[in-house]
């Protein structure tokens, strides 16, 4: 997902704020993309979920999945490698779909409970919000697009991925 995407020549002045602090062995596993800017590919997504598991080298597996425009459409699968940028937070990662391109991958907001994240790119060009179920709550979810717009992200480009299971 968010490797497929080229960095951009915009760029906000104000830097993108990382949460302080992500608990590697807590973030892992399956996180479903509740909605986002999408990339290119991602149009048309219907039950994306996004995974991640550490391997022997610290570096983060991903397997992003989805299924195209129905949830019996063509499933979609790409295998990133992630690794971690700034080991002191956790929250700053580099994401690589195609070597040797690693884009910003930035945890920008993150519940206490893990239950939901959002990851962030620094031209705001693209945005991620993330669950650990299909669904969150219509509140939480307004919370979240707030932030976003206080952050600087254009809301009126964020689109819900449906979950359809």
């Amino acid at each position: 997902m968010l490797t497929l995407v080229t960095y951009s020549c915009q760029v906000n002045d104000d830097p993108l704020q990382t949460v302080p602090y992500v608990d590697m062995e807590h973030f892992m596993g399956d996180w479903y993309v509740i909605a986002n800017i999408p990339t290119i590919l991602e149009k048309n997504a219907v039950n994306a979920i996004e995974s991640y598991r550490l391997n022997s080298k610290g570096e983060i597996e991903t397997t992003f999945t989805f299924r195209k425009n129905a949830p019996d459409g063509k499933e979609k699968v790409y295998k990133p490698k992630g690794f971690v940028f700034n080991t002191a937070s956790n929250a700053e990662w580099r994401m690589q779909f195609l070597w040797p391109f690693k884009v910003p991958f930035l945890i920008i907001d993150l519940s206490e409970d893990y239950s939901y994240t959002v990851i962030g790119y620094p031209s705001r060009k693209y945005v991620w919000i993330m669950s650990r179920e299909p669904v969150i709550p219509e509140q939480t979810y307004d919370q979240i697009i707030t932030r976003l717009g206080q952050v600087g992200y254009d809301i009126s480009m964020i689109k819900k991925v449906p979950q359809q299971w």
